[in-house]
């Protein structure tokens, strides 16, 4: 498992590594790294040089950009700071690939990069769903591997502690949009951490949760858990652990008793609150609202 210095995701407001129905997610194989809303530019999550550049195939969406494009860049492990976690003759750091796609190329094959050097302009891609914002991703690949297919990239893991925040449930809506809205809870300043500290939503045994809860069908976790063990949002079981990874049970979420998509978790370090996923939704800023969980037999899954 590659890991991602602290030094890296700084520079981003907010990162998930589940938060994505596409199979480049699976197992935690890439991570999701957003910029602040009003930020058009993407920068470089690592140091190498550029390999190559290309117009890639996405889904086609009303509200996505034209094109979607795929980065690749020949990785300098030591100037990017990745450590590698596993056996070290298995060590990949060598002749490691990184792909990022979501950025409209601003470089060429041949260019070096620093890590937080301008790639691009981030792109609306046809991959988002239109809760999602703009983001960075990024995935690594050895040497040896396909670059270009969509599977295959090694697992990643943040090099920071991201602390979970209790959650009653309760919130007030402070932003809406036609298929989103975000709640004031939980807050960052009652976990009692720094400024620039990453928090996530915590389950009941305390841990971060990361993921579209449930409508992506599985998620994980961002803090320290124990293989096997059983999850649990507001009272109610959402998953078990199989190692970070979380195969959400079935449940459904509920506004104020009513169902909605789901939750869009992630870790951030800046201000936090629960964003609900919830197309056609008649919320207003200011309303005081109300969420649970709730077992069901036919729980909303998304491809």
């Amino acid at each position: 498992m590659l890991r991602l210095p602290r030094s890296v995701l700084a520079r981003f407001e907010r990162f998930s590594l589940y938060n994505s129905p596409y199979p480049a997610h699976d197992g935690g194989c890439a991570i999701d790294l957003y910029v602040a809303d009003d930020d058009p530019v993407a920068r470089s999550p690592v140091a190498g040089v550029v390999r190559e550049t290309r117009t890639v195939r996405a889904p086609d969406k009303p509200y996505a950009h034209d094109d979607e494009y795929l980065v690749l860049v020949d990785v300098d492990a030591d100037a990017t700071g990745l450590d590698w976690l596993g056996d070290p003759d298995d060590d990949p750091r060598d002749g490691l690939v990184a792909r990022i796609l979501h950025v409209d190329p601003g470089v060429d094959a041949g260019d070096e990069l620093a890590a937080g050097d301008p790639l691009g302009r981030l792109v609306r891609s046809g991959f988002f769903a239109p809760w999602v914002s703009n983001h960075v991703h990024l995935g690594f690949r050895a040497a040896d591997a396909n670059h270009h297919r969509a599977r295959g990239s090694l697992p990643v893991s943040p090099g920071v502690t991201v602390s979970p925040l209790d959650w009653d449930g309760t919130g007030t809506v402070v932003e809406t949009a036609e298929t989103f809205v975000v709640l004031d809870a939980p807050d960052r300043a009652d976990a009692g951490v720094g400024p620039d500290e990453f928090v996530g939503l915590a389950s009941d045994e305390g841990v971060a949760l990361d993921g579209g809860l449930a409508h992506y069908g599985f998620g994980g976790t961002l803090s320290s858990v124990e293989d096997g063990q059983s999850l649990s949002l507001l009272g109610k079981r959402v998953g078990r652990a199989a190692g970070r990874d979380v195969p959400w049970a079935d449940f459904d979420v509920l506004v104020d008793g009513v169902r909605v998509t789901g939750l869009s978790l992630f870790a951030s370090r800046v201000d936090f609150g629960t964003k609900v996923v919830c197309s056609g939704h008649d919320f207003a800023v200011g309303d005081e609202v109300s969420v649970a969980i709730r077992p069901s037999a036919d729980p909303i899954r998304l491809d």
